[in-house]
């Protein structure tokens, strides 16, 4: 392997244990606050946040993608002005529009939130938040530049410490705000990001002021600008069409607890209920769902230059092992987490929530969701091979569906109608996904692994149940329940793997080898 795909690939380990650890700190972050709040104040937090994403959206204009990809460029030519020129003008645009941003947000705070609010109370925790807008964009911008300069142990860094404070200010605001309402505790853990953004942002301009581009004679702030015209069309070439995907999911993610809220209206389920369905689908399920899903968003940022390469070069053999590999690992660890997720579907969300009741929920998304493991790897296929637009519109048509998918059967069956219609959602997106790449070079994949994994989930699941059941009649309590049937059908489903000779860690032609 070449120096760079070394380099390469021991920064994608590094993002993923990142990722992992970020997941476990996240993780233990949302069971406090949903402990605590309860339902009705995780769904306050989950109305007030989506507005931020389309602010940060906005003013990133996808600049830290193209931030990467031009500095890698420039670092490879050794044009150390160049690089100095991206980062200051990226930095220039990012902050003139993110002050402006949240300073109309600010002052429009109360009109925004007579429109997207369903429930007043979240006015506050939507205060808290929006100053986290600048905060994010410089970060953004800095860690494109990192990214660019293949330097991940950085990104890596701040990430971990962004989530290690954020669960220290929680603790601490939440505690602290709580005995006045959980409209202020709601708020309290909004700020609580803001903080944590704010030190995670310190330690990159602190690691930049150490290892990044010394100045240059002669250099200023006025000559960068002046001369960085041909700079930002470069950025915005490569910015904007990212944007568009960007700004859509964050209009529907603004629009889509008043969406919920009002089909659960017509389903005749009044405010404050609605709010504790929202927070049980949107604060419990959905962090389950996502939990193991950070190991293929990690092989999906190693594999659009994977595949762009390959396309470059049209060595179509090399693309369709590099999607056979993405998807059977997608496949290698969605199997596994779909069955936990819907036979533990109670148990987990008793333990972790306390909250038997969201059990359902997860129980119904569970089998839909198994798809999104899937969706990632081909997302980043389609972006490999040059068809960005293609992803874009896949989205647009997806998310009408998803929508009018919650509106009709959540007005008619309540939450459980809004679960099916998210989870028809995620199987629709991942469908356009699949026609896409077909369509553009074929798709070809034998049906036999999918048939011997499916027969493996199966006896995982039959041995899970059997034993959760054996074990908890003997008394067990339902933690040790639950840990003690989900290792040993685990154990049963690797070894089933192995013994049908679907996996294979030393073929590296094997289906199920690990990629690279």
């Amino acid at each position: 392997m070449s120096q760079h795909g070394q380099s390469f690939m021991r920064g994608t380990l590094v993002l993923s244990a990142a990722a992992f650890i970020n997941r476990i700190l996240g993780f233990i972050s949302g069971m406090y606050i949903a402990r605590v709040l309860g339902a009705e104040g995780i769904g306050i937090l989950m109305m007030a946040h989506p507005l931020v994403p389309l602010v940060i959206t906005i003013t990133e204009l996808g600049l830290p993608v193209a931030i990467s990809k031009l500095v890698a460029e420039a670092n490879a030519r050794g044009e150390r002005m160049k690089v100095r020129r991206i980062l200051h003008v990226s930095l220039a645009v990012t902050a003139v529009l993110s002050v402006a941003l949240t300073t109309i947000s600010l002052l429009g705070s109360e009109w925004i939130a007579s429109i997207l609010l369903s429930d007043q109370r979240a006015y506050y925790a939507m205060l808290a938040i929006t100053p986290i807008a600048p905060i994010v964009a410089v970060s953004a911008v800095l860690k494109g530049y990192f990214r660019g300069m293949q330097q991940m142990k950085t990104i890596a860094a701040s990430d971990v410490l962004e989530h290690t404070v954020q669960i220290a200010c929680v603790l601490a605001l939440v505690h602290l705000l709580l005995p006045y309402g959980v409209a202020y505790a709601a708020a309290g853990a909004m700020a609580a990001s803001v903080v944590s953004e704010a030190i995670s942002l310190l330690f990159l301009v602190t690691s930049y002021k150490l290892y990044g581009e010394s100045k240059m004679p002669g250099e200023t702030w006025a000559s960068h600008l002046k001369q960085g015209r041909s700079t930002l069309g470069e950025l915005l070439l490569i910015g904007l069409p990212t944007t568009g995907h960007g700004v859509i999911h964050s209009l529907y993610s603004t629009f889509q607890p008043l969406l919920i809220t009002t089909s659960l209206a017509l389903a005749g389920i009044g405010t404050v209920l609605a709010t504790k369905q929202f927070g049980m689908l949107a604060g419990y399920a959905f962090p389950l769902l996502f939990m193991p899903s950070f190991i293929t968003q990690s092989l999906s940022t190693a594999l659009i230059p994977a595949i762009g390469e390959a396309a470059a070069n049209k060595n179509s053999l090399l693309i369709h092992e590099r999607m056979n590999q993405a998807l059977n690992l997608g496949l290698l660890i969605g199997a596994p987490a779909t069955v936990i997720l819907y036979e533990w579907a109670t148990p987990l969300t008793t333990l972790v929530y306390k909250a038997p009741e969201a059990g359902l929920l997860l129980k119904i998304l569970a089998p839909m969701f198994f798809l999104h493991y899937f969706d990632a790897p081909l997302h980043a296929i389609l972006l490999g091979l040059g068809r960005a637009k293609a992803t874009l519109w896949n989205y647009i048509i997806a998310t009408a569906f998803k929508s009018v998918s919650i509106f009709v059967f959540g007005s008619q069956f309540g939450i459980i109608g809004v679960a099916y219609g998210i989870g028809i959602g995620i199987v629709m997106q991942t469908l356009l996904n699949f026609f896409s790449i077909s369509s553009s070079i074929g798709f070809y994949w034998s049906i036999r692994p999918y048939v011997k994994v499916g027969i493996c989930m199966m006896l995982m699941a039959i041995c899970g149940h059997w034993t959760y059941n054996y074990v908890a009649s003997h008394g067990m309590p339902q933690l040790w329940c639950v840990i003690t049937s989900i290792v040993c059908s685990l154990f049963l489903y690797f070894a089933s793997l192995v013994l049908t000779g679907t996996l294979n860690w030393k073929s590296t032609r094997h289906r199920f080898s690990i990629p690279w």
